[in-house]
């Protein structure tokens, strides 16, 4: 018997979102960045593997927070370097 675990639905595993390419865009301009500079995240995370991001795609991971409220951050989903 097998148990499929989601794991977007564990209590300590924050909302994960793929951002479309408008939205990139305007967060991009907006911190005058580029993707590059974005924090990373590894295509075979369970979460990114979820949600179905490929690499390339930008991730939007949104945090409740006990002084912010909500805390938003976004990663870009890259490819794991063979060892």
């Amino acid at each position: 018997m097998s148990t499929k675990l989601n794991v977007l639905e564990h209590v300590m595993v924050p909302d994960h979102k793929i951002m479309t390419e408008d939205e990139v865009n305007g967060l991009l301009s907006s911190y005058t960045i580029t993707t590059e500079q974005l924090p990373k995240i590894y295509h075979d995370d369970p979460a990114v593997k979820t949600i179905g991001a490929k690499v390339g795609e930008v991730i939007r991971i949104i945090r409740d927070s006990h002084t912010a409220g909500r805390a938003e951050s976004y990663r870009l989903v890259i490819k794991r370097p063979k060892k």
